[in-house]
Order: C-alpha cells, then structure tokens, then sequence
C-alpha cells in the first residue's frame, strides 16, 4: 500500500548515489582541508604559526549556564531589554594556546576587525596563516584592501569554504566559554559579563584549557 501511495506521489526507493567528488563545493571544501592540513606540517616543522580567527557574542539574553536550583524554584537572571551585547574578537593558536583578543561593546564592522588585524600583524615574529570565514566584514573592499598589507608583514590568510565551521577551532572555544565555563553571576549585567568573560579568556590555557586534536 505504501509503496504504491510513494510512487503515485513520485517518490521511490532506491540506494543513494556518492555524488561528494562530482559536486564542486564539496570538492573546494576538501581542497581547503588539504590546505590546512599542508600548513599544519609546516606549523610542525616550524615553518610558520597558525592562528583561527572569528568574532562572537555575549548577551544578557542567550547562552544562559546551567546552574543548581531548587526543585521548582528555577534561579532567574535579569533580562536585558535592550540587547546589548559584548562582542568578542580573537584569534587562535591551537598548538601553544596563545590567544590574542579585544573584547567589543556594541556593533562589530570592517573597521574594527582591520584595526585588531593591525594589532595583531604588528607583533608577529614569524611568518604566520590565519584561518578565517567568509563573513562579510572579512570580505569588504576596505578589509581587502588591507590583505597585501599584512602579506609584508608576515600575515597570510586562508578562507574557509562557506557554511563550515568545523573548520574553525576557535569556535570550540566559543563554545566551552558560552555552555561551560561562564558563571550564572556574569548575567547580572553587562559589566558582569564583561568581566567573567575577559577573566575566562586571560586564563585560557591555564584555569581553563581545551585539548585540540
């Protein structure tokens, strides 16, 4: 009866086909794995640093930590009416854990990545790839205009292929700070969050630690 009912509608049951290899996003995704995984070896062979770039946000309301209670007595926290919203700039290295940050109140433009770029690219020692996405800020004529730029100073970058962010190891980060580590506390206000944030992120490595794979 099914079956009879799926084919009258137009559907059938058949195997899947493989079509990864023919599709070419899939392809420009696996090309940027291999690309990665080269400049990890020269990362190992000590030919230059790697560093994960991206931004996220901390609100009064979102990412709410789970904390003890009494039963039916569930802890509130205030919620803020406004939005605001304390952002995060940063950038990765996996393999020693150095982390290189701003934190940001407010909205995040082009302007403000370049200025953190410049920051960044300033104090480098080696030659180093920073792993970033496709965000539009990371894409606009005056971001781009900047990439040339930061080449002579020793700073290269490698987008990642859209919609992958399992590419992006800081974003783990992200996570552990958001659903782990931040305490009920910092909802109180956006100062708080601020602080607990900044705190987490200057202990990073160290009070709080991520093993990478």
């Amino acid at each position: 009866m099914l079956k009879r009912f799926f084919k009258k509608i137009g559907i059938s049951y058949k195997r899947a086909r493989r079509s990864i290899f023919k599709d070419s996003k899939w392809k420009n995704y696996w090309n940027k794995v291999a690309q990665i995984k080269m400049v990890k070896n020269n990362v190992d062979n000590g030919l230059c640093e790697l560093y994960y770039f991206d931004e996220s946000g901390f609100s009064m309301n979102s990412n709410i930590a789970y904390t003890w209670s009494e039963i039916g007595k569930p802890l509130k926290v205030p919620s803020d009416r406004w939005g605001k919203r304390l952002n995060v700039l940063g950038f990765l290295n996996t393999k020693n854990k150095d982390l290189f940050f701003e934190t940001v109140e407010g909205k995040v433009d082009s302007q403000i990545v370049i200025n953190l770029f410049n920051k960044f690219a300033n104090q480098l020692k080696k030659n180093t790839i920073v792993i970033l996405d496709n965000a539009s800020i990371h894409r606009s004529k005056l971001f781009k205009n900047n990439i040339e730029k930061w080449k002579e100073q020793g700073l290269f970058l490698l987008y990642l292929p859209p919609y992958s962010p399992e590419l992006n190891l800081i974003e783990i980060l992200w996570r552990e700070v958001k659903y782990r580590w931040i305490d009920i506390k910092a909802y109180k206000s956006l100062e708080n969050m601020s602080i607990h944030v900044i705190n987490i992120l200057n202990n990073f490595g160290k009070k709080y630690d991520i093993k990478f794979v």
